[in-house]
């Protein structure tokens, strides 16, 4: 009797960590953008505070602080959150998608998929789904990393961002900054 017990509540245990939500590690995680002035000047920048999770139903969301916007320029860093993100009305985006909760909770340590996924992204007042493939890898019992494995392309236009764009341009009196972005992240997550 005391057998069936201990296999019961050992089952229960088990099940319920594999049910357990997964949450961002912002300092292991990073969503990166290239920007491209005068038509030949690219340079890469991020965001530095990440929050996200995966809940147990497989509910994926991921904020980005878009007030920890790097360029690596602090007086840029001003302008583009000022200007083009209007920090001040829209200070964060989300990223929003259902994904298969079984897709990575039956991962072995070591062990990746690939997929494409369709997800949301809120940014500046306004929601678009996107589609894109990603690579998940189990790195250790209770961390996963989630990669792009090519760059996403954001285009300003649709996400209310040109006239931000425009404002830029002018004040850094550049003959142009294009409106069209490539993105790419890499994300991990250690379930709770």
């Amino acid at each position: 009797m005391l057998k069936k017990y201990v296999f019961l509540l050992s089952t229960l245990l088990l099940s319920s960590n594999a049910l357990a939500e997964w949450e961002l590690v912002n300092d292991q995680s990073t969503i990166n953008y290239v920007s491209v002035k005068a038509s030949k000047v690219a340079e890469i920048n991020s965001f530095k505070k990440l929050n996200g999770t995966i809940k147990d139903t497989g509910e994926l969301s991921v904020d980005i602080d878009l007030g920890s916007v790097e360029t690596n320029i602090a007086t840029r860093n001003e302008r583009i959150k000022a200007m083009l993100f209007e920090v001040a009305s829209f200070s964060t985006a989300n990223i929003s998608a259902e994904l298969d909760p079984k897709l990575f909770n039956d991962l072995t340590i070591g062990e990746s998929f690939k997929s494409a996924i369709s997800f949301n992204l809120s940014l500046h007042g306004v929601s678009q789904k996107i589609t894109t493939n990603i690579q998940v890898v189990k790195l250790a019992k209770n961390d996963i990393l989630a990669f792009s494995l090519n760059p996403i392309i954001i285009n300003a236009d649709k996400y209310n961002l040109v006239a931000g764009i425009e404002k830029l341009r002018d004040v850094a009196n550049l003959p142009s900054i294009s409106p069209v972005v490539p993105v790419s992240f890499s994300l991990v997550f250690k379930q709770q």
